[in-house]
């Protein structure tokens, strides 16, 4: 028996082993403070415990937030030495969202229940099926005496779900000497179920506040005043339109084509009989990478301020959220390439490589020039009451890992 086939047989005898580390992971409500929490502190000391039972040295580049007990969070990592092949970095966060509304659980999202090959509760999915697969593809090939083709680091962040400046941003602002080019760096968190798509670019990503002013009447009287949320109406209505002239179709991404779209409102005036004085609304842009975000900004504001002029109304715009996207992967890039072979061999078929709507912490490796894949088997739980993973995924997440790690994918 070959050595990649030990390691595929080895891994796939991990699963109740795999149960129990979720098991202690999910445990541990790992809120940041902007989500009402404490931080990830005890998440990471489990996590360091599993590095160190490994026989890594960790270290640290933990972020100062006074918010939070200890005044830290943590960023962690450890690396298993290995020939002089490229490094292999594999990157999961720490963080996890709020539970939301408890009734709509069907068990505790803060205690693993495990129902044949699923396994529920919050974070198992986003992002602990990335620490734990990332974890056990090491562990295997320590049981089977294999070394890594070259340097193999395992990286726990904080502050993935709230913007990563206390995360992976700081970590590269303090160690940027820790990362190459000639990296092999994934981040798992995102992809398809059965693990068929690699994900190499990002959208653009703006959020708008719209206030929309006007002059509040009686109903009956409505042209002794100026509804906002008539003019605010129409310039919902725009959006669409604008989104059109933001980039030719990409066929990375799906949908291929610039998008805005008006999302949330606040409430307006109480009552029926009385028209509305002010309005506010807010605009989600998802923007193809080549076009900048000042560009998008400026043809908001000259649209909807000639809509509110003809209303006899003032608008005013106010950014909530940018991201400019980094240049994409090049498709061609190894770590794509080692992946694409390593899915092949563990699922049998030929993964899609493409992008996103914008938003993975894999941003910031690409904003620092460095080749990034997001991948794992990702299925449609992520954030939503009784949020699940599948077992039988993360073992496969973990034999395409171990591939990678010892240069037999």
């Amino acid at each position: 028996m070959d050595q990649a086939q030990r390691l595929l047989q080895r891994i796939g005898t991990y699963g109740e082993r795999m149960i129990e580390a979720q098991r202690e992971l999910v445990a541990v409500p790992s809120l940041g403070p902007t989500n009402g929490g404490e931080g990830e502190g005890e998440k990471a000391a489990i996590f360091e415990r599993w590095l160190k039972e490994l026989g890594l040295e960790t270290e640290h580049e933990d972020a100062p937030d006074e918010r939070v007990p200890g005044g830290v969070r943590p960023n962690l990592w450890g690396v298993m030495p290995g020939g002089d092949g490229p490094p292999v970095w594999v990157l999961g966060h720490l963080d996890v969202v709020p539970e939301g509304d408890r009734s709509l659980w069907s068990s505790d999202p803060w205690e693993l229940k495990v129902d044949g090959d699923l396994i529920y509760g919050r974070g198992v999915m986003d992002d602990h099926a990335a620490l734990v697969s990332s974890y056990f593809a090491l562990q295997a090939l320590q049981d089977e005496g294999i070394a890594p083709a070259g340097p193999v680091g395992l990286i726990a962040v904080s502050d993935e779900e709230t913007g990563s400046a206390y995360g992976l941003e700081h970590l590269l602002k303090k160690r940027p000497e820790l990362f190459s080019p000639d990296d092999l760096i994934l981040v798992p968190d995102a992809g398809e179920p059965d693990g068929s798509f690699i994900e190499v670019a990002e959208k653009s990503m703006l959020w708008l506040k719209v206030t929309v002013q006007g002059k509040q009447v009686h109903g009956s009287t409505p042209h002794k005043g100026v509804n906002a949320l008539y003019a605010a109406a129409k310039m919902m209505v725009a959006t669409r339109e604008l989104a059109q002239g933001f980039g030719a179709a990409d066929p990375l991404f799906d949908p291929m084509v610039s998008t805005c779209e008006p999302t949330r409102k606040e409430a307006g005036v109480s009552n029926i009989n009385t028209v509305p004085g002010r309005d506010v609304f807010y605009v989600d842009c998802r923007i193809l990478p080549g076009i900048t975000l000042e560009e998008v900004l400026a043809v908001f504001t000259e649209r909807f301020e000639a809509i509110a002029a003809r209303e006899g109304a003032t608008v005013e715009l106010e950014v909530v959220n940018r991201m400019q996207a980094a240049p994409a992967t090049d498709p061609q890039s190894p770590v794509v390439q080692a992946l694409t072979r390593g899915v092949k061999r563990v699922r049998g078929l030929e993964p899609k490589v493409g992008g996103v709507g914008g938003g993975t912490v894999a941003a910031f490796f690409r904003k620092a020039g460095l080749p990034v894949a997001v991948w794992y088997s990702c299925e449609p739980s992520v954030h939503q009451p009784d949020e699940f993973a599948r077992i039988s995924s993360m073992i496969a997440d973990a034999q395409v890992m171990a591939l990678i790690y010892a240069g037999l994918a």
